[in-house]
């Protein structure tokens, strides 16, 4: 038969793996001839495991080539920077239960993939190692955290890569680069074994990929692990299965174009959302318009309360990984502050944040008792050009100058 690697997804590569119509070591060969052509273009992959990959003939992804992301995912003895020099020579000393749990499917793990200095942003722009770039116009951002992820699954180099997202960064490069992104229910997916939750339970590890029935595949897979803060209900059924039962009944469909911060929304973005909404009406569910029951601007300063925090948490983790004081000079300018006004947070501020964060979980769960879906803009804006978002000059002044301040000129922000 014709091969062509790149028109397959991952089920797909697996099904012809499985019946012996291509080789597995075709497809890892396949997968390796991609990621060297255009990986030196895209930069979507930091390290790479050829040595290391163990091509597996059991599981649903039985030789499917697979990256993973360079942060929460990690193999023991690999590097896992999370996009820091300040961890350039650290090597995980575990495997992370996702990493685990995924390679139980026989999936064949051949590198690690860029991400922005501890996934802060929603650009893949690290300075340890470059900008990763969007292969329809490499001229853009993929998008982030896992912008390195979606470069390489829509460039074709893989057809599934792991990601997580706690503020966008599943759903933010899958927009930006045209692929499937589910961020899955905090509870659903696993996290252990060393940590039992990510940013208050708002980062869920998943993965990136071009098809639907990729990711519900890949969701069936997973177990629920003892170290899991939270545990979702059970689903009885089938991910993959569900995917692919048509909808017998209309929907009732909730959408706003407008911004929960009252900034603006580019027109291209509320244009997505109105071709969406045109043919799900044209499918025969119902339509209106409304806005979601909750405060935009008090949810976004809650979330940056625990963002903040989780910045300062991160740089005293990685402490005790380098086995000495974390300083300036390890880590990005606006990381380095963001670790500074974590330092500042109170308890009770903290406490405050997460209450709220509750507040709005049970709102919206009463709004979905009417509303079977919510149709918002992924973004307000398109992907930005690489640089475009990078410090002027005169904010890494600043951040230096308000990097040397004493840590309780914080304490009012």
């Amino acid at each position: 038969m014709v091969f062509d690697y790149k028109q397959y997804d991952g089920l797909g590569l697996a099904d012809l793996i499985k019946k012996n119509e291509v080789k597995l070591e075709e497809v890892r060969s396949m997968a390796i001839l991609e990621i060297e052509n255009k990986n030196p273009k895209l930069n979507a992959i930091i390290h790479k495991m050829y040595d290391e990959s163990q091509p597996n003939l059991t599981g649903v992804f039985a030789g499917v080539p697979i990256l993973t992301k360079n942060i929460a995912q990690e193999s023991k003895g690999q590097p896992m920077t999370m996009g820091s020099k300040a961890l350039a020579e650290y090597k995980a000393d575990h495997d992370s239960e996702f990493v685990r749990q995924i390679m139980t499917t026989g999936v064949n793990i051949l590198g690690q993939t860029n991400v922005p200095e501890f996934a802060l942003m929603g650009i893949t722009e690290p300075t340890f190692y470059g900008p990763s770039r969007n292969p329809w116009n490499t001229d853009y951002t993929p998008g982030g955290s896992s912008g390195g992820s979606a470069a390489a699954v829509a460039s074709g180099m893989v057809p599934i890569a792991g990601a997580n997202d706690g503020g966008g960064s599943i759903r933010i490069p899958a927009a930006y680069c045209g692929l499937f992104g589910l961020k899955p229910t905090r509870g659903r997916t696993p996290i252990g074994p060393a940590r039992g939750r990510s940013w208050q339970g708002a980062s869920v590890d998943h993965i990136l990929t071009r098809s639907v029935r990729d990711s519900a595949a890949m969701l069936d897979e997973y177990t629920p692990d003892r170290a899991n803060a939270f545990i979702a209900p059970t689903f009885e059924g089938s991910y993959l299965k569900a995917s692919q039962t048509p909808i017998n009944r209309p929907l009732n469909i909730a959408f706003t174009t407008r911004s929960p911060l009252g900034t603006p929304v580019d027109e291209e973005c509320k244009v997505a959302v109105h071709k969406t909404l045109k043919l799900l009406e044209s499918m025969g569910h119902h339509v209106e318009e409304k806005e979601a029951p909750i405060d935009g601007k008090r949810l976004a300063e809650s979330y940056l309360m625990m963002y903040f925090a989780e910045v300062g948490s991160t740089l005293r983790e990685i402490e005790k990984k380098v086995s000495r004081k974390v300083t300036s000079k390890d880590v990005e300018p606006t990381t380095w502050i963001l670790g500074l006004l974590g330092k500042a947070v109170t308890a009770k501020d903290f406490l405050t944040s997460l209450k709220y964060w509750d507040e709005v979980a049970i709102k919206m769960e009463d709004f979905h008792e009417n509303y079977d879906f919510y149709i918002t803009p992924t973004t307000a804006f398109p992907p930005s050009k690489i640089g475009k978002l990078d410090q002027t000059n005169a904010e890494k002044i600043l951040i230096k100058l308000v990097s040397s301040f004493r840590l309780n000129e914080f304490h009012n922000f």
